[in-house]
């Protein structure tokens, strides 16, 4: 039994160790794993059938047959679509304009954009990037201090960790819902099942007060110290919005993401569903958009997609339309012929805005970026797969549970330990290998010592989002710093994090303190 403990903590230092040095994520799990789980088998401590049982665990319902991972890709598709198409560009220009006269009105309309942008894209490094490059620059010209608007920046873009739909989210549901039956076996108790919206309808909460919260923190600076974020000076011979370009530029999306999260929150279609509702509304979003920028006359047949796809959801959610009836009324042939109608008008956009979308060159830019994303994110998982497994061969969950069960100060002792070393493995691995590596280790002990199972998938999204963003290591800063511009300097940028890291620590200490701002909702769905 010592041996078999050795063998599992070298193999999780191994891994680590492995990490740090810049090897390969999933290859380096995979890797590592099988190494020493040969050696386990040479020493006569692993049992072999075990290491044989891999490929029907990916073929089987944990990877390759769950339904709830199909949503990635599909919400992947879509925020690679939106960042592509120079959404993020029309969302900063029309909230900066409508904004822009307040004090602090950039940095409200930098975290507001961020917020749309989290819900449409999800995709942090992308978020980052892309609102460095656009606001950055417009937010130092009109006098801005350096560390709140990059920390303004850098904070934002973070929100894609904490608010659905979210990949992250996504990932921690199955994560947590395979724990959550992992500790309900374990106990003999009822079986509980987390669903992805569960995690959204927690999550939304929590990300609506962040959003808050920074917004509450860039007002202060703005009514205590109104030459740090000063009004936005426009050109007089700037023309004034007008009701069209906010309707396309700022309601669109924000269409978009209500659709998304109405559609599952609201029990009208799974997560896997609302994904597909979410790329093809992605694909038709970004095809009008480049459509009416090259004076297609495509725009209109997209236009007449959106609306059809608006009015599918309405109908399918108001009316029978089910064929194997024996009697339907007229008004329900009316829906079933209607939803026909509008579902030809929908495909015909979408070919459409496929078309434009290739004859602007972003078509198989936008596919190939996807797919790379995609591919990583599962060859991670099937690496991740076979590390827990010889992990477990090793009785490595059994260590893990021991000790988290003898931390002083009981489960909450645990639980801080655990949010300690999360944080910690945040500065140096990304959220994927956590939620695959870390979350299957740690969350079923901390359940059976009776914590719920949503509420601590959500503390652990919101510990993982402020890990991103704390010097020296966060995520959030190395991208924010790789596009900032040279006079904006690396201390400066850490600076600036501080409050916001502040910010996110307050959540979730209400979090934690108030577990009903992360459970409430989700009881109130699943009624």
């Amino acid at each position: 039994m010592e041996l078999e403990i050795i063998l599992a903590l070298l193999m999780f230092a191994s891994a680590i160790g492995a990490l740090l040095m810049g090897y390969s994520v999933a290859l380096t799990l995979g890797g590592v794993a099988l190494i020493f789980a040969l050696i386990g088998i040479g020493l006569g401590v692993f049992p072999e059938p075990l290491l044989r049982s891999l490929p029907s665990r990916i073929q089987g319902g944990s990877i390759m047959q769950n339904t709830t991972l199909i949503a990635v890709p599909l919400f992947v598709l879509m925020g690679v679509i939106l960042e592509r198409s120079r959404v993020a560009e029309d969302l900063l220009h029309i909230a900066s304009r409508l904004l822009g006269k307040l004090n602090g009105g950039l940095g409200y309309a930098v975290v507001l954009v961020g917020a749309l942008l989290a819900a449409s894209t999800g995709i942090v490094g992308a978020t980052v990037i892309t609102m460095t490059l656009i606001a950055l620059p417009s937010m130092l010209k009109q006098g801005y201090d350096p560390r709140l608007a990059s920390g303004t920046i850098a904070a934002s873009g973070t929100l894609g960790q904490i608010i659905p739909p979210s990949i992250v989210l996504i990932l921690l549901a199955d994560a947590v819902s395979n724990a959550a039956s992992q500790a309900s076996l374990s106990s003999g108790g009822k079986s509980l099942v987390v669903s992805v919206g569960d995690l959204f309808a927690g999550a939304l909460i929590p990300g609506i007060l962040l959003v808050g919260l920074y917004l509450a923190w860039i007002a202060f600076n703005a009514i205590t110290r109104p030459a740090r974020c000063p009004a936005v000076t426009v050109d007089e011979d700037t023309a004034p919005l007008n009701f069209k370009e906010v309707a396309f530029g700022f309601g669109a999306p924000l269409a978009l993401i209500f659709a998304v999260l109405g559609a599952i929150l609201g029990g009208v279609a799974p997560p896997t569903e609302a994904a597909a509702i979410g790329a093809s509304g992605a694909i038709l979003l970004a095809g009008l958009r480049l459509a009416r920028e090259a004076g297609s006359r495509l725009a209109p047949v997209i236009l007449a997609g959106l609306a059809s796809l608006i009015l599918v959801l309405i109908v399918r959610n108001t009316m029978d339309l089910r064929l194997g009836v024996e009697q339907m009324s007229a008004a329900n042939m009316a829906g079933v012929t209607l939803t026909l109608l509008a579902s030809f008008i929908f495909f015909a956009a979408i070919a459409a805005g496929l078309l434009v979308l290739r004859r602007m060159r972003q078509l198989m830019p936008a596919l190939k970026s996807a797919t790379h994303i995609t591919s990583m994110v599962f060859l991670i998982l099937i690496g991740a797969s076979l590390f827990s497994l010889v992990f477990r061969g090793f009785g490595g969950d059994d260590i893990v549970k021991d000790v988290l069960h003898a931390m002083p100060g009981g489960r909450w002792g645990a639980l801080l330990m655990t949010m300690i070393v999360m944080f910690v493995l945040g500065f140096f691995l990304d959220f994927i290998e956590i939620v695959f590596v870390v979350v299957p280790l740690v969350a079923p002990p901390l359940i059976l010592l009776g914590f719920d199972p949503v509420w601590l998938a959500i503390l652990m999204a919101l510990n993982l989002q402020t890990s991103f963003l704390t010097p020296p290591f966060g995520f959030a800063l190395f991208y924010l710093r790789g596009a900032a511009p040279p006079e904006v300097s690396t201390m400066q940028i850490w600076r600036g994090a501080i409050p916001f890291i502040m910010l996110q620590l307050i959540l979730i200490a209400l979090v934690a303190l108030l577990p009903g701002l992360a459970t409430w909702l989700p009881s109130l769905v699943a009624k």
